[in-house]
């Protein structure tokens, strides 16, 4: 009996020191990588992407890009102040992630890039990509609306809707809100809204609205993280053309807005 209990402990232990290996995920193996003194550098597909080959085509292409400019800038740092990379060559990761699918052809895609050269903390930025998968090409959220011209009707309900949302996460979170610092970088033009994409929907092949990503410090302290601003489809309404019609309809599935927190 006391054979079993040793070694009963004996194996209690071994599992105790392997848990934290166990209980940790492995990082996905990215599909494009560079290591150097100065930069370490990887690009991430999420598997829906890599799904489409044009998408992923298009997706690896920028990565890398992005990569070899950020080589091409710590290269020289490295040399003329080594210092600044006294703990390792600074990180830079781009991911790519599926955030929605909308009558089987448009794809939201969310594009993350965090770096860190050494300062006070890491660099978290935010961007979105609109891919037409029966254009295989990139487009804008333009054909949705009628009139998408700076300062249109139309770009004022977004605004609108964006602000509205932020406030009432900022009071869900706790956060103080004087709104009148970010509401200042929230304009009422395509390129300088924020970066968006489609929302899901409770209807099958329908987006509810639309959802605008912010990276941390954008719209509020670095310790605030990101925000997700979503303004359903009802107050765009009057302003969708045709096309944007066929594809807005629902609501958002209840949870979804706990998926990017």
């Amino acid at each position: 009996m006391k054979f079993f209990i040793k070694q009963a402990g004996f194996w209690l232990g071994f599992l105790t020191l392997l848990s934290p290996a166990l209980a940790e995920p492995a990082k996905p193996k990215p599909d494009y990588a560079v290591k150097t003194k100065a930069i370490d550098g990887t690009v991430l597909l999420d598997a829906a992407i890599k799904a489409d080959a044009k998408l992923a085509e298009n997706c690896l292409a920028e990565g890398k890009k992005y990569i070899a400019q950020q080589r091409a800038e710590a290269e020289p740092e490295l040399k003329s102040d080594p210092e600044l990379f006294r703990n390792g060559p600074w990180t830079y990761e781009r991911s790519y992630t599926q955030d929605s699918l909308v009558a089987n052809r448009y794809v939201s895609v969310l594009r993350m890039d965090y770096s860190y050269t050494g300062g006070a903390h890491p660099n978290t930025e935010i961007d979105t990509i609109l891919w037409d998968k029966q254009q295989a090409k990139r487009i804008s959220i333009r054909p949705f609306f009628t009139d998408l011209a700076d300062g249109s009707p139309a770009m004022q309900a977004m605004v609108k809707g964006v602000l509205a949302s932020l406030k009432a996460e900022k009071k869900e979170r706790g956060t103080e809100d004087d709104g009148e610092d970010y509401a200042k970088s929230i304009e009422p033009k395509l390129l300088k809204i924020g970066p968006v994409t489609l929302a899901r929907s409770t209807e099958t092949d329908k987006s509810s609205g639309l959802i605008f990503h912010y990276a941390p410090y954008a719209v509020g302290a670095y310790a605030e993280g990101s925000y997700d601003a979503y303004v359903p489809w009802q107050s765009l309404k009057p302003y969708l053309s045709a096309e944007g019609t066929a594809i807005f309809g629902g609501d958002r599935p209840k949870g979804d807005d706990d998926r990017n927190k």
